[in-house]
């Protein structure tokens, strides 16, 4: 390639400005600096970025895609992998109708494929752009790519609605809609712990210690959780009479905790149905879904006084911020409390009730 540089002043500036010429192209470009010693450097910084971008790899967007999911395939779940990462590059391949270089996708071009996505599943656009950034943050390491492209797209705030909560009693008229007893113990556990779902179908004997009363959340060779980290979740009374009255059945330490076929783990869709369609015919509120069993949990044990911290901890979230949907519970706590005071039409006590099956009760004498 054939490259000039001059650095010059404009008449119509002060400042110094690069004429760059390439294969015989003139191109202008401001330092934005009228001192020369810092155009000088600007320059030579500028030199070193189109160096760079000589080094750059050339590679196809479907090249990139097969080896990043080689390289992620010993890291993240296979569940990962099919709903969030492939498909993301399966809808934005969509978009784009054909294979292009990693170095022609602009930000224009993934503001495009953003917005017209977001416009019809605001969800699935967030998806996809995480996802997409996660995978072009590698590109940029790998030297595909000078930017990423995807960095600089501006995800619009969504109102936030407090999740929703169900108490023991709405769990036992789920339950008593629920055929399968596997279920039964399946939906409980999820209530009597707050773990997430793919946690609790990956769980296996070997991961419950009723002798210290504490379940295992552990990463293996088949599973990761959420962010890749270990922990232990005590174990109360209640669950450990349901693990214990499990246990009475011919088990060994690879079984699976919960399953319908031995050996074969069963899937996080067909449980989430399941459930959705037991809170239908409880003719509960429409908005339970699995989801909401760890929800609950948090919500109980918040109320029952365990700190956020303590919340985090125990839900196995890697930033305090995510936490703190249920941050608005002490403030209900304290409305409620103030409420008992001067309010004769309403019975004492009963001021926090249902959580574990352990009623508080606020004598006012």
């Amino acid at each position: 390639m054939n490259e000039k540089f001059y650095l010059t002043k404009s008449k119509y500036s002060s400042n110094w400005y690069i004429i760059y010429f390439k294969n015989g192209k003139k191109t202008t470009i401001t330092t934005k600096t009228k001192i020369k010693s810092k155009a000088l450097a600007f320059l030579s910084q500028f030199k070193a970025k189109l160096n760079q971008q000589k080094k750059l790899i050339p590679k196809t967007l479907y090249e990139f895609e097969k080896e990043y999911l080689d390289h992620i395939s010993a890291t993240h779940s296979k569940s990962y992998i099919d709903k969030s990462v492939k498909l993301s590059f399966k809808m934005f391949k969509q978009f784009l109708k054909k294979d292009i270089l990693l170095t022609d996708i602009s930000v224009n071009l993934v503001d495009k494929f953003f917005t017209s996505t977001y416009s019809r599943a605001q969800y699935s656009a967030k998806l996809y752009l995480r996802t997409l950034k996660s995978a072009f943050n590698t590109a940029l390491r790998w030297q595909l790519v000078e930017n990423n492209p995807f960095q600089k797209i501006k995800v619009p705030k969504s109102v936030k609605s407090i999740p929703t909560y169900i108490n023991e009693v709405d769990l036992t008229k789920i339950c008593n809609v629920t055929k399968e007893k596997y279920l039964k113990n399946l939906f409980w556990f999820a209530f009597l712990t707050g773990a997430r779902l793919s946690e609790i179908l990956s769980l296996k004997w070997s991961n419950i210690n009723l002798n210290e009363k504490v379940i295992a959340i552990t990463n293996s060779k088949t599973f990761r959780t959420k962010n890749k980290q270990d922990r232990i979740i005590p174990i109360n009374e209640k669950l450990f009479d349901i693990l214990l009255e499990m246990k009475k059945v011919n088990i060994n330490e690879n079984d699976f905790l919960f399953y319908k076929v031995k050996e074969i783990k069963l899937s996080a869709d067909f449980v989430s149905k399941k459930f959705k369609k037991a809170v239908r015919l409880a003719k509960l509120n429409d908005k339970i879904h699995f989801h909401s069993l760890r929800h609950s949990f948090a919500s109980l044990i918040h109320q029952k006084g365990a700190s956020l911290s303590v919340v985090k901890d125990l839900l196995g979230h890697q930033d305090i911020k995510t936490t703190l949907i249920y941050s608005h519970l002490s403030k209900e706590n304290l409305v409620n409390a103030v409420s008992l005071i001067g309010n004769t039409n309403k019975q004492k006590g009963n001021f926090i009730t249902e959580a574990f099956g352990i009623d508080i009760n606020l004598n006012m004498n």
